[in-house]
């Protein structure tokens, strides 16, 4: 087993400056050296229909290997009706399948939401973590990452800019590390 955690990141909007695709990145930069970070494309898999699992259409296969690879999930996503965005359950639908063969069972996870107002994503951080509960995803409990006001959140190179944000950050990835590394040690 690797000392460094090979996880999963799926972001949750297909915008390309999405707040939370800025988000991921600047985590994945600050957990250089503890963790490796691998965002995954969700945006192109074709909507989760049963008839297709005896052959499932090629995007969906290499969703599936590539999040198998992985030692543990991050989801990162912005908030849609108090809820997930489609493409993000989507996702979930597509890696939940065939029954018996999901990708996510026994990854440690973590959710972080990004949204421009105040309350940060609250509700999609908890929806979310309703399904990952369902997929045996076991997942952090504390520190919750509920994170508003993204329109000031970064600077112009991409970067977390105000430091309580930071350093509030760094504490999640810190726990987060600890999290995965338990539950790696414990399977």
């Amino acid at each position: 087993m690797s000392s460094t955690a090979n996880v999963a990141v799926l972001v949750g909007s297909l915008r390309k400056d999405s707040f939370n695709r800025r988000m991921a990145l600047a985590l994945a930069e600050m957990a250089r050296g503890t963790l490796d970070l691998q965002l995954i494309g969700i945006g192109a898999l074709p909507l989760y229909n049963q008839d297709l699992d005896a052959t499932p259409p090629p995007e969906w296969t290499a969703f599936r290997d590539a999040v198998k690879a992985c030692d543990a999930l991050l989801f990162v996503t912005p908030e849609y009706n108090r809820s997930v965005p489609g493409v993000l359950k989507n996702a979930l639908d597509v890696g939940s399948r065939p029954y018996g063969h999901s990708v996510w069972g026994g990854k440690p996870g973590a959710v972080i939401s990004v949204s421009p107002g105040a309350i940060g994503g609250f509700g999609a951080n908890h929806h979310l973590r309703q399904s990952l509960v369902f997929l045996d995803v076991p997942t952090m409990a504390q520190p919750e990452a509920y994170l508003g006001g993204a329109g000031s959140l970064f600077d112009a190179q991409g970067h977390i800019a105000n430091e309580a944000t930071r350093g509030f950050m760094q504490k999640f990835l810190d726990a987060y590390t600890a999290w995965v590394a338990l539950q790696r040690k414990s399977a």
